[in-house]
């Protein structure tokens, strides 16, 4: 079985942010009500003051404020399903896995376009919640581990975040230049490298699965309050 990133990997750009813009071009009051918050959360993000599941679950909220969500990622896809790349269309097969830290609902419809198998993160377009830990680094690796997957034969990505999964995989290949060329994965034995992939890897993942509690238990909250309002 061969396994592989979405993002820069397989498609040349991060496909939710790409679908965030062509979501506020074509609904423009999202320049105003999800434009200025996602980039001072990314601010923040980038000065180390939030973790990087937090600055996820920011971005992945204009979901919540798209009403026509469904006809929008169609076309989307429609449009730039012709960028995954050629590469990968070469030597693509039935039981392939994508595994993206991407939300399910954007990575669900071009992965049944292409035919193949496919894990993202689970987000609630109506809560705006994670359902389950951000698909990343360190998770993706679990999920394999804890579902049993085949022998992974080959192992794709473009982070060196995913390095936990590729040292799963017999065979590990980093993918550059927007998803157009692909490398061996580099040496660990290298401390610089090791350093970069330290920083990336280390992601708050107890948090996140403390968070998640947190949340579930608040949406349960909400839908007994909503379920009360009904009553009366």
């Amino acid at each position: 079985m061969n396994v592989y990133d979405f993002d820069g990997t397989i498609f040349y750009t991060d496909c939710t942010i790409k679908f965030a813009f062509w979501c506020m071009h074509r609904h423009p009051k999202l320049y105003f009500t999800y434009f200025p918050k996602v980039m001072f959360n990314l601010a923040e993000y980038k000065s180390g003051k939030i973790q990087n599941h937090l600055m996820q679950r920011k971005l992945f909220s204009f979901l919540t404020m798209v009403d026509d969500f469904d006809v929008q990622i169609e076309k989307f896809w429609n449009k730039y399903e012709k960028r995954i790349s050629a590469w990968y269309l070469a030597q693509k097969k039935p039981d392939d896995l994508i595994i993206s830290a991407s939300p399910t609902c954007i990575i669900e419809p071009i992965a049944k376009r292409l035919g193949v198998q496919f894990m993202a993160s689970e987000y609630d377009r109506e809560y705006g919640v994670f359902l389950d830990n951000l698909m990343y680094a360190k998770e993706k690796a679990k999920y394999i581990t804890d579902h049993g997957f085949p022998i992974i034969e080959n192992f794709y990505s473009d982070s060196l975040a995913d390095t936990p999964l590729a040292l799963l995989a017999d065979h590990a290949h980093l993918v550059t230049k927007r998803a157009t060329t692909v490398v061996d994965w580099p040496d660990l034995n290298d401390p610089k490298i090791m350093e970069k992939i330290q920083k990336k890897v280390d992601t708050g993942w107890e948090i996140h699965l403390k968070e998640k509690t947190i949340k579930v238990k608040d949406r349960a909250r909400m839908d007994r309050e909503n379920q009360r309002k009904e009553d009366n």
